[in-house]
């Protein structure tokens, strides 16, 4: 996919784009600490006709870094991916989204659901989901929240400013493992996400993700209850650790429809499994069909 930054009156954003110029766009968000970079392998396997749109979040890959906390308030980050879909020209489209993505998704689906054709995303809590949710909060309560640590460690004011920088290739190459180091996720990806949390202040803004979620939460315990009214899928893989199986409990109360589909697979799914992630897209989206 090709890259370009795009100005818009929220900040200066860079996205990558591929496909099908003219064709259905579809809107895909990556999670942390990755960039949209992720979405390469993916894109190589989707039908032609698609448009693929995508932004680097603000804060991560080569996008505008925001030292305000606020704006890492996820339905701020939405409303970033609305204004840059209308600086494009762009109506309906299909949404994806992994990871913090993946709820900037949910909430851009909430935001303006008569524009979100279908909506695909992929290990990461359904924010409308409160029952599910405590059940997942009570099976990590017996893990004593060990797979949390790091959303513990970069909410602690300076902490990870003063630890992370110069430290940028332990750190993500970190959180890929095993699958990393063996090359199931392509070392090039991840070199890729290294060189961009090199960039002056990703510590702190990468962090912000996490330091935002005290600003988040009052606004998902007001979502509670609601249904996302487009056609979902959820593909979860099913190695992951931090996502916990109950959350996907509930999934049924909080969407007019939703498929489920598993792969054995760890966290960043999209990665171990690009080629089978893309065709259950091409599967999924009703106008490919």
């Amino acid at each position: 996919m090709k890259t370009r930054i795009i100005n818009v009156p929220r900040g200066v954003f860079n996205i990558r784009e591929g496909g099908d110029l003219e064709g259905l766009p579809v809107v895909m968000l990556h999670g942390w600490p990755e960039s949209s970079y992720c979405w390469e392998g993916v894109a190589k396997h989707l039908d032609a006709r698609l448009h693929v749109i995508a932004p680097d979040l603000r804060g991560l890959g080569e996008s505008e870094r925001t030292l305000d906390v606020k704006a890492y308030q996820k339905l701020e980050l939405a409303k970033d991916i609305v204004e840059i879909v209308d600086a494009l020209g762009i109506d309906a489209f299909f949404l994806v989204g992994h990871d913090w993505g993946g709820i900037v998704a949910q909430e851009i689906a909430l935001m303006i659901p008569a524009r979100v054709k279908q909506l695909v995303i992929m290990n990461i809590p359904v924010i409308t989901n409160a029952a599910g949710a405590q059940e997942a909060a009570q099976a990590l309560a017996a893990m004593r929240f060990m797979p949390y640590w790091y959303q513990y460690f970069q909410m602690q004011p300076g902490l990870a400013e003063a630890m992370i920088k110069g430290n940028e290739d332990v750190w993500v190459r970190y959180f890929f493992g095993k699958k990393g180091r063996d090359g199931i996720i392509p070392s090039e990806s991840i070199a890729e996400y290294v060189r961009c949390y090199a960039i002056q202040n990703t510590p702190a803004t990468g962090a912000s993700y996490y330091r935002a979620m005290q600003l988040d939460a009052k606004h998902w315990s007001e979502l509670a209850g609601r249904k996302f009214p487009m056609t979902s899928l959820y593909i979860y893989g099913t190695e992951e650790i931090t996502i916990v199986p109950e959350n996907l409990n509930h999934l049924e109360d909080c969407f007019d429809t939703i498929r489920v589909e598993k792969l054995q697979a760890g966290h960043f799914v999209q990665e171990e499994k690009p080629r089978e992630v893309a065709e259950l897209m091409n599967a999924f989206f009703d106008t490919l069909t």
